[in-house]
């Protein structure tokens, strides 16, 4: 080979490993480890694809840490720690909580980390709830560092009630018996995770179930994890998931932004919606009144550089998650991501960029010094 030509190859070689290092790495590594929980019906991996996953499967928080990997987030540190959980996809909090803090303990005992941060996903974001509570129980400290939900239906979603109320035994039981058993084993209960999505008891059957008395029971309290705070979306339309469309267009409303504490119009969720089902007020299956916890997080899109998570104090902050104190933490659309309830887990394909959106969360509790 001539010299020459060597050179050059030699010069675009190193000059691709130039950009390759300056895209790793772009989120700083975060003082503990990252646990992910997942929401109903959720997994840690099938077939290797991810729950967690970018359109492809791919887990969002899988570093450059190997040559020539093309499978992986650029902008993760390669020393970058962190969990995916698995609990039964079909379960109240209660038993998927206990689960969530089962499979955080056995991690730190076999990392020897002493705290861990929590990013929730939908159900995952309450089930984070019960399990920071529990490890600071067992611990006798407070375990949980940062404690973030995304999409999470801290005061319920209209859809399961919906569910409930006309699709009981036909969908919900279906669901456990054909899905879940298969995905994680016997155990699923379909029902009790239904009724936990409800605001207010749901039947008087002796068992109190439902997010009100959860919320009572399992606080947004700085007890149990130092920083508390959500990532809400909302997105209506065309750009909806299909799927998602149908649920909330074609079998019901959410009209998920309207102001009242306690479930005013007995649609299953806190609030009682504006009377404008049109809105982008909810992502599918649950409303933007419902999302809000601890303070409200906004994610900017950035190009050329790293995303950035930011917080915000505007909305003021969430720890009374059955009685919010100011109307704009149901019903203001700042800071809420345009993306319905599946396109920020990778389930697409969608234009978004699930590794640079886990980027900039990892960046920003890296940040907090977690």
């Amino acid at each position: 080979m001539p010299q020459r030509i060597a050179n050059v190859l030699l010069g675009a070689t190193l000059a691709f490993g130039i950009s390759q290092a300056a895209l790793a790495g772009s989120a700083s590594k975060t003082q503990h480890p990252i646990v992910f929980a997942h929401g109903m019906a959720g997994f840690d991996n099938i077939l290797g694809y991810d729950y967690w996953g970018d359109d492809y499967g791919v887990f969002v928080l899988d570093p450059c840490d190997s040559l020539f990997e093309l499978t992986c987030n650029a902008d993760i540190d390669a020393n970058q720690q962190s969990y995916i959980s698995s609990v039964t996809p079909f379960e109240s909090s209660e038993v998927r909580g206990a689960q969530l803090a089962d499979n955080i303990e056995s991690y730190m005992a076999s990392t020897g980390a002493t705290h861990i941060n929590v990013v929730g996903h939908s159900q995952g974001g309450i089930d984070m709830r019960k399990a920071a509570r529990l490890l600071h129980e067992r611990k006798g400290y407070r375990v949980v560092q940062s404690m973030i939900s995304l999409s999470s239906p801290h005061r319920g979603s209209p859809t399961a009630k919906e569910l409930l109320d006309n699709y009981r035994y036909q969908l919900v039981e279906m669901l456990a018996n054909y899905y879940g058993n298969v995905v994680y084993g016997a155990g699923n209960d379909a029902i009790a995770g239904a009724k936990q999505l409800v605001f207010d008891d749901y039947e008087d059957d002796g068992v109190i179930t439902g997010m009100k008395a959860f919320n009572e029971k399992y606080p947004a309290s700085t007890t149990y994890a130092k920083d508390i705070a959500s990532l809400l979306t909302a997105q209506n339309g065309l750009s909806v998931n299909p799927a998602l469309w149908l649920v909330s267009n074609g079998i019901h409303d959410i009209d998920g932004d309207g102001y009242c504490n306690d479930d005013c119009n007995g649609d299953g969720a806190a609030g009682q919606g504006d009377g404008n089902p049109g809105n982008r007020d909810d992502d599918g299956l649950v409303g933007i009144n419902s999302q809000q916890m601890g303070h409200r997080l906004d994610y900017e899109e950035a190009f050329g550089y790293l995303d950035q998570v930011h917080l915000r104090t505007d909305h003021g902050y969430v720890d009374n998650l059955n009685h919010l104190s100011q109307p704009e933490q149901m019903t203001s659309l700042q800071y809420v991501i345009n993306q319905d309830h599946l396109d920020v887990i990778g389930v697409g394909p969608d234009t978004f960029d699930e590794m640079e959106f886990y980027a900039a969360i990892t960046d920003y509790i890296a940040d907090q010094g977690n």
